[in-house]
């Protein structure tokens, strides 16, 4: 319908992102009792998003006339941009920042560097930049999952957690439960997302592989490609996360430091 009122492609574009953008306003306005303060967040939410993604826009556009290796820079500033929207949704965990940024560079990175090495994804800011992105965004979205997941275990059993350090358990030991379901939780979108692939969904890249001319069944391996990538790296990034959050929860005498 908004094709009728709008004839330029950047009009069009304009109205569908505020109608998109409405439309979530709408839903959460709905559910607004039962999600209190995620109202407040959406708008400054919904603006970012859209500045950013134009500006990422732009920046490619220039960033196609340059060198490919330009790409890995991007990739550093969005795993910056990623620790920090973590560290934003684990303040109560000492030293966040830190504790997200070591954790998505070796499990985004490291994951991203091997797969590059083997070929599979190519060092073409066409490719590596929206591929990578994804991956560094499913891992952000994931570690944030794990974080906040663990300190809700940890703040509703902190006497369980205490009384196993009283009775002689170390910190590993006290919290190794919670860790372990804070991990599985998280894991479980990803996982999920495997499960369902070509049934519940097909997503963007194998869409636009076959636009743009690649064979559908080349285009249905790769996107599996992708989507295995991105549960490995967000699934190291936890795991690394999981090793290095117990010293940040405990002091220097297993004190805990994440209270109720």
């Amino acid at each position: 319908m908004l094709n009728y009122f709008f004839h330029s492609q950047l009009a069009l574009g304009i109205a569908e992102c505020a109608a998109s953008g409405l439309l979530a306003l709408a839903v959460l306005l709905l559910a607004r009792n039962r999600a209190p303060g995620l109202l407040k967040e959406l708008p400054l939410a919904e603006l970012r998003g859209i500045v950013q993604i134009v500006a990422v826009g732009a920046i490619l556009a220039f960033m196609l006339r340059g060198p490919q290796w330009t790409s890995l820079f991007v990739l550093t500033a969005m795993m910056l941009a990623a620790a920090t929207i973590v560290c934003k949704r684990a303040r109560q965990i000492p030293h966040a920042f830190a504790l997200a940024l070591t954790s998505i560079c070796i499990g985004a990175g490291l994951i991203l560097a091997i797969m590059i090495v083997l070929g599979v994804i190519p060092l073409k800011i066409t490719m590596l930049v929206p591929v990578g992105s994804m991956i560094i965004a499913n891992t952000m979205n994931t570690q944030s999952l794990f974080l906040d997941r663990l300190r809700a275990e940890v703040t509703s059993h902190v006497g369980e957690i205490e009384s196993s350090l009283a009775l002689g358990a170390t910190t590993d030991t006290a919290l190794l439960f919670y860790l372990r379901s804070a991990l599985r939780a998280s894991l479980i979108p990803s996982i999920d997302n495997i499960r369902s692939l070509g049934i519940v969904w097909i997503p963007g890249i194998m869409a636009g592989m076959v636009l743009s001319g690649a064979s559908p069944l080349f285009a249905a391996l790769y996107q599996f490609v992708v989507l295995a990538t991105i549960f490995s790296a967000a699934a190291l990034t936890c795991f690394v996360s999981s090793h290095l959050v117990t010293r940040r929860l405990f002091s220097a005498h297993d004190q805990l430091l994440l209270c109720a």
